[in-house]
């Protein structure tokens, strides 16, 4: 799952603005509690997945986080004694005690669990709709040789995986037992050394030890830029002001308690509209 270039507003933003973007999306999720609004934002990232063309890629990380978060709200289920309404009654487990499943500790394992759901999504987007060099590129003011370490271990991870696929294809065509998980890793490992052996070497020769970086033509906001820059901010701001207003209040110990209000439901709609904005854009958006 990485990085490729498509026609979509996300991908024609530079990569500072939709890494705020996205950002803004991770601190929507992490500082709001109601489930309602947590449901909101996941759906907000899974739009904003549609409209960068990234919708696959969301679908096939979804296919990992539904039952992280499953096991999540399971765990929390067993584990938490908090909750008055109790729903099933385990009785007596030795070293444990009286083991009861409240709805109170259910419903606070699937609020968790839907917020891993969402930070995986709105991680898997960055991966895939934000370009990395041009990340990179932004802290080569920093650190010259850091960015450039960076960018050729992101640039050969897939090679590796390339390597080790062939690897395993090449072993199943020879009589026997198939080679086990860690042959491969050994011998993938072997050739990485050689592979990071033969590019220090190139690099060396082309003196990018003692390169300076060259100065880059700044290039002007566009309105893409722009666009989602202020659609960041705005979502930031929303969430902060939503939960210090308690718009959506959210209590699951030791009673549930979350009563639908209008600034909530407003919120929500306003949360969604302010997200998907930046894609009905779509002028100078080609590759």
């Amino acid at each position: 799952m990485t990085y490729r270039r498509r026609a979509t507003p996300l991908h024609a933003a530079r990569a500072g603005a939709a890494c705020l973007y996205c950002l803004a999306l991770i601190v929507a999720v992490l500082v709001l509690s109601s489930p309602l609004m947590l449901a909101v934002v996941t759906v907000a990232i899974a739009g904003a997945g549609v409209g960068a063309g990234v919708g696959r890629e969301l679908l096939r990380a979804a296919r990992f986080a539904v039952p992280l978060a499953l096991m999540i709200c399971v765990i929390n289920a067993l584990a938490s004694r908090n909750g008055v309404t109790v729903i099933w009654r385990l009785g007596d487990i030795p070293l444990y005690g009286q083991a009861n499943i409240t709805l109170e500790a259910t419903v606070y394992g699937a609020v968790l669990g839907l917020r891993a759901v969402a930070l995986i999504l709105a991680a898997t987007l960055y991966t895939v709709a934000v370009d990395p060099d041009e990340m990179l590129a932004l802290f080569r003011r920093v650190s010259f040789r850091s960015a450039l370490t960076a960018t050729l271990a992101t640039r050969i991870v897939p090679v590796l995986a390339r390597d080790a696929g062939r690897l395993a294809d090449a072993q199943r065509c020879r009589p026997g037992k198939p080679p086990t998980r860690v042959q491969l890793m050994r011998a993938s490992t072997a050739g990485a050394l050689d592979r990071a052996l033969d590019v220090a070497a190139a690099l060396e020769v082309r003196g990018y030890s003692t390169a300076r970086p060259r100065p880059r033509a700044r290039r002007s906001w566009s309105r893409h830029d722009l666009a989602f820059t202020a659609s960041a901010v705005a979502i930031v701001a929303l969430s902060i002001a939503t939960r210090l207003a308690v718009l959506a209040p959210f209590q699951a110990y030791p009673s549930l308690r979350m009563p639908l209000r209008a600034g909530g439901a407003a919120t929500a709609v306003a949360l969604l509209a302010i997200a998907w904005l930046p894609f009905a854009d779509r002028r100078g958006v080609a590759r």
